[in-house]
């Protein structure tokens, strides 16, 4: 079975950048591409080159889509391998009779190996799960704590991290503390100093997200991590809204754990994750879900990822999703989603919005987070989308959350930009 596992994989992220096995009948074109650009079209012409890529995602051309900090939508390169993956297994074909298509059970290292090798780890540090919600929790319920030990947290961390560590604590005592991230925040040297004045002799956990779901915030998670690890504290965090954004290298950033939902800026397909845990650090770790290996030391990390069946083509799409972003280049990703997003801060502020997002550039990427006052979000966000099929998210009263992903084109943001002040014209008259 592994033999011809790794057969599949290898012909997937090999052939997924070429034809779809069949046509969308839902696509964005009424011939969806499906090959890359040439690497060569970006030097020649980076505008050719981006509109090239926009090609690639069945987002229909008339919708402009402005929400990947919930979810990402995955290209036909990524649909392939999905698709690919099912016809092949489905065939229950298998060599193998003991074998069948049902991840979560063995150790799948054929999809493990790209993921670790993405983020920079070793594979018996990695492994697969369905999502950031799964990582965290095996962080929170892993790890033996007693009634008073306190996990230090940011006031900015999605429900899927905080609420985890809730339970515990209406459980088990666990005390949950936070350090307020200002809105917006100054430096990143600020932040340094907040989680350093909460840190008690009690503290035990360091759970914080690198970047922010509330506001986009690039946390300096490597300086908290040592700082962390200076003071004999174990560091947790949320990579949720990292990958596919920005590079991840975990042995750099010197976290014990790291979790992330690649379907938000990867365009991973939904219902993929992972988690890395330090070598030294998985023993100390129990498993959530107990099935086959949970108590086998040597399966290292992959222990983690025992949680019974689960579907094998959307992991295959998430390591057809990590070739895609190779081939693009994360630095050009990363330069070309910094580059939509400032522009629309710069937009958004000459509209009288109040930024949310940090000015420097050090610790803001592809989220732009403003508050407008006077525009109720639900009003502005139905009217978008009913009327000019515009997809946004925000909070309440007046938040709004931009995401600029790397196929967005200008004008796109543009037409976003006309429409919000024609909202605001409408609301005034």
């Amino acid at each position: 079975m592994l033999d011809r596992r790794r057969f599949f994989y290898s012909a997937a992220a090999a052939t997924a950048l070429t034809t779809l096995p069949f046509e969308l009948a839902a696509s964005a074109h009424d011939t969806p591409a499906t090959a890359l650009p040439p690497r060569a079209l970006y030097d020649r012409d980076p505008t050719a080159y981006w509109k090239a890529i926009r090609k690639l995602f069945v987002i229909p051309e008339q919708e402009v889509y402005l929400n990947n900090g919930t979810c990402g939508s995955s290209p036909t390169p990524v649909l392939k391998a999905v698709f690919d993956s099912y016809n092949d297994l489905e065939k229950m074909a298998d060599p193998d009779p003991e074998q069948y298509p049902l991840f979560g059970y063995g150790n799948f290292d054929q999809f493990r190996e790209p993921v670790a090798k993405f983020i920079h780890c070793s594979k018996d540090e990695l492994a697969i799960v369905r999502n950031a919600t799964e990582a965290n929790c095996i962080m929170a319920f892993g790890l033996d704590l007693k009634a008073g030990d306190e996990v230090l947290m940011s006031d900015q961390e999605h429900p899927s991290g905080e609420q985890p560590w809730n339970m515990r604590a209406k459980r088990h005592g666990v005390v949950v503390k936070k350090f307020k991230i200002a809105v917006p925040p100054k430096s990143p040297e600020e932040i340094i100093a907040a989680v350093e004045a909460a840190i008690t002799p009690k503290t035990k956990v360091l759970f914080v997200s690198q970047i922010t779901t509330t506001t986009g915030v690039v946390v300096p998670v490597k300086e908290l991590c040592a700082l962390a690890k200076s003071k004999g504290i174990i560091s947790m965090v949320d990579g949720a809204q990292v990958s596919g954004m920005m590079p991840i290298d975990v042995k750099d950033i010197g976290c014990d754990m790291y979790g992330s939902s690649p379907h938000k800026w990867l365009m991973s397909p939904k219902g993929t994750g992972f988690l890395y845990v330090r070598d030294e650090m998985i023993d100390r770790l129990w498993s959530n879900t107990t099935s086959w290996g949970w108590d086998q030391p040597n399966l290292r990390a992959g222990r983690f990822q025992q949680y019974g069946s689960a579907n094998i083509p959307v992991v295959a799409g998430m390591v057809a999703a990590i070739g895609m972003t190779n081939e693009i280049g994360l630095d050009r990703i990363e330069k070309r989603e910094r580059e939509l997003a400032d522009y629309l801060l710069k937009e958004m502020l000459a509209r009288g919005a109040e930024s949310w997002t940090a000015m420097d550039p050090r610790m803001h990427c592809a989220i732009v987070t403003v508050n407008c006052p006077g525009v109720k979000r639900m009003e502005l966000e139905n009217w978008l989308w009913k009327n000019h099929h515009i997809r946004i998210r925000g909070g309440d009263p007046s938040k709004l959350r931009l995401s600029a992903p790397y196929y967005l084109q200008k004008a796109e943001i543009d037409r976003f930009l006309d429409k919000f002040d024609e909202f605001k014209k409408k609301g005034a008259a």
